[in-house]
């Protein structure tokens, strides 16, 4: 049974060798990764989970290989009982120092790119969007053609109205303000998104961007990103949020600047007129 069970770990350690980088000279191309990546960002979030799953996939092979050889060499015999061995003191600390030196490196390259989305400020020429999430919808608010948002007020939202966000129709920088229900970014030029939520914890994630933003009742949170492709991309809650999470989906439309920034000086009617025609276009 010992010989047996050691012959299993060695096939299993092979097969998630073959599981992850057989995939490119097995097959050619990756059948099952990513999907593409559209972002300034993504290349460096690609290369930490690289780095992350090389160092991860060397100690779970070499683990389960030594474990297989000690199984299939010093497996039971017949009646024979096992004898406690204390170990080596020094051989434990020394492995120990070496997985927190190497977990602690990887860990710090992957704060690099982080840091630079979440705790470094927008460009000043950074399109700003807000972004409030609710049970099980999202909701996109742009400033207009004047570029300021106008005041929003949580007693003024109204959903059978299209108000999503609570906009003050009383206060003038309201009055050309656009509220709709898909994403629309400039290819190339910075975006700042402001995410809240009214009621729940939801997460707005975008493979594509590979972008992932929890949004949390209470607060403002801010983070940016530049998009580097054209087209019509999925987006999700990747937060379980109640019954109707899976419902709670939607688009992202990345246009060339020029078709934004007339998207964008448009009112609010226009602006949702043209949406349509947008996502038949980018199908």
């Amino acid at each position: 049974m010992g010989k047996a069970f050691g012959l299993f770990l060695f096939l299993l350690a092979a097969a998630s060798v073959v599981l992850f980088v057989g995939q490119e000279w097995v097959f050619g191309h990756r059948l099952w990764w990513f999907p593409e990546n559209i972002s300034e960002h993504g290349q460096a979030i690609d290369d930490q989970f690289n780095r992350t799953l090389w160092v991860v996939g060397i100690a779970f092979v070499a683990a389960q290989v030594a474990l297989g050889y000690i199984v299939f060499r010093y497996g039971r015999r017949g009646n024979e009982r096992a004898q406690y061995v204390h170990g080596s003191n020094k051989l434990e600390v020394i492995w120990t120092l070496v997985t927190a030196v190497v977990f602690i490196f990887v860990a710090i390259l992957g704060q690099k790119v982080w840091s630079q989305l979440h705790l470094h400020e927008a460009p000043p020429d950074a399109v700003k969007i807000e972004v409030v999430a609710e049970q099980f919808s999202w909701a996109y608010h742009y400033p207009g053609a004047d570029g300021v948002f106008g005041k929003t007020d949580p007693n003024m939202i109204n959903d059978s109205n299209l108000n999503f966000v609570g906009l003050d129709s009383s206060d003038p920088a309201a009055k050309d303000d656009i509220q709709v229900q898909t994403l629309i970014i400039p290819i190339g030029q910075p975006v700042e998104l402001t995410l809240r939520s009214k009621d729940v914890i939801h997460s707005f994630f975008v493979p594509v961007l590979r972008f992932k933003q929890d949004t949390v009742p209470g607060l403002a949170i801010k983070v940016h990103f530049t998009a580097t492709k054209v087209g019509k991309y999925e987006m999700t809650c990747a937060e379980l949020c109640g019954m109707n999470h899976f419902k709670m989906n939607g688009f992202v439309l990345v246009l060339p600047k020029e078709d934004f920034s007339k998207l964008a000086a448009m009112s609010e009617e226009d602006f949702k007129g043209r949406l349509p025609e947008l996502m038949q276009q980018y199908n």
